[in-house]
């Protein structure tokens, strides 16, 4: 072969991943770039960390895998270093699930098919979208709790909330029996009514949130499940907001071992300087709650999600954390505790929710405790750990 004609082909990433805070940290997310330079990648080793849990995802649909996912727990002030070598071999890991994302058709034989993706034209009643898809919307479940995003003009983001740590929508699908409950499965916990809920992404008319109404078309998508993540979509194309028409993509994401998810908001023709909301609803009975000018707010309280079981109580709390360059302003109504949000220069916005419930054996048990584990919360999303990729080349 012509020297000259020889192709650098990529072998490995050297990886530094540093913890910037003084107290140890579980199930960090590190997320790294698969270079196209990369190859056909199918599996992965990483010589300092043989037995480091990862996932390769497809985020953009074209059957390569593009990211890679880690999953560190890294002590106080800890900097690691590490090679990460790509394979075309096969990968002879066996996981244990931690994440699960799905959407499910209704059908007249109750089978509730599982579908990747689903795009309806925009003229469609919402209703119909709605009553179409079994648990009407999008579902990403972790170990603590999970949600799903209504398929309608609203696409409130709803809660349900576990016992013990596991997975187990695929046996619930967000419509616990009163069997189940006796036998120890979670269930939905959060009536929305007319308010933001669990973080759900709105449009601002100045005076209060506004549902996404006039679209083109709008959808839903798996991006991924896995063991390690699992991420949704919801699309909306053709949004006439303001008088402007916007395509914009919702993503949703968690991780194992972790009870937020992480939120990124994609906007294409968003005029400068428009305004959009999101928040968190204060809870139905009892409410408990705060917000700053920072962009921190929480709630607590009782709920009645169910009133076809008017026995059964929940106390939960809600979370959610907003930060520069996305925040604009917070305030309060009736119902909400309201955070006002603009797009960076890319025309993206990003925030975090979180939510807790008095039947999750893990979750605080007070709004005392709850308060006090969101401010904790927030110190960490304001130190990332900081990730640093460098490339390595072979010849061939």
């Amino acid at each position: 072969m012509i020297p000259s004609l020889i192709a650098a082909v990529l072998s490995s990433l050297a990886v530094t991943v540093t913890n910037p805070l003084p107290e140890s940290r579980q199930d960090v997310p590190v997320v790294i770039s698969i270079p196209s330079s990369a190859g056909e990648v199918r599996s992965i080793t990483v010589p300092e960390m043989p037995d480091v849990p990862y996932q390769l995802d497809d985020m953009n649909a074209d059957g390569i895998p593009d990211e890679l996912v880690l999953l560190l727990d890294m002590k106080p002030s800890e900097t690691r270093r590490f090679k990460v070598r790509f394979s075309a071999k096969d990968a002879d890991t066996d996981l244990t699930p931690g994440t699960y994302a799905y959407i499910r058709l209704n059908d007249k034989n109750k089978k509730y098919p599982k579908i990747s993706s689903i795009t309806y034209p925009g003229d469609v009643d919402n209703r119909q979208m709605y009553s179409s898809i079994y648990g009407h919307g999008a579902v990403l479940e972790g170990l603590y709790n999970a949600i799903r995003v209504y398929m309608d003009n609203r696409q409130s983001i709803d809660l349900y909330a576990k016992n013990h740590p596991r997975l187990e929508l695929d046996s619930t699908g967000f419509y616990t029996t009163r069997k189940q409950l006796d036998q120890g499965y979670g269930r939905d916990i959060l009536w929305a009514g007319t308010s933001v809920a669990m973080g759900s992404f709105r449009g601002w008319n100045g005076s209060r949130p506004v549902t996404i109404d006039t679209v083109t078309t709008r959808g839903q998508r798996v991006v991924t499940t896995g063991p390690l993540r699992s991420v949704i979509e919801v699309q909306d194309k053709g949004w006439i907001y303001n008088g402007t028409p916007i395509d914009m993509t919702q993503r949703y994401t968690i991780y194992k071992g972790h009870r937020d998810y992480d939120v990124e908001i994609i906007l294409k023709g968003a005029p400068k300087g428009a305004v959009f909301a999101t928040g968190i609803q204060k809870i139905m009975n009892n409410n408990k709650g705060f917000i700053t000018p920072q962009g921190l707010a929480g709630s607590w309280g009782d709920n009645l999600p169910d009133k076809n079981m008017p026995e059964v109580t929940d106390t939960l709390g809600l979370g959610i954390s907003v930060r520069e360059p996305y925040l604009a302003k917070t305030l309060e109504d009736d119902v909400n505790y309201l955070t006002l949000l603009t797009p960076d220069t890319k025309g993206k916005i990003r925030y975090t929710i979180t939510a807790a419930a008095l039947r999750d054996e893990t979750s605080p048990r007070s709004s005392k405790e709850w308060f006090a584990y969101l401010k904790k919360w927030r110190r960490g999303l304001d130190a990332p750990v900081k990730v640093t990729v460098a490339k390595t080349t072979r010849k061939r």
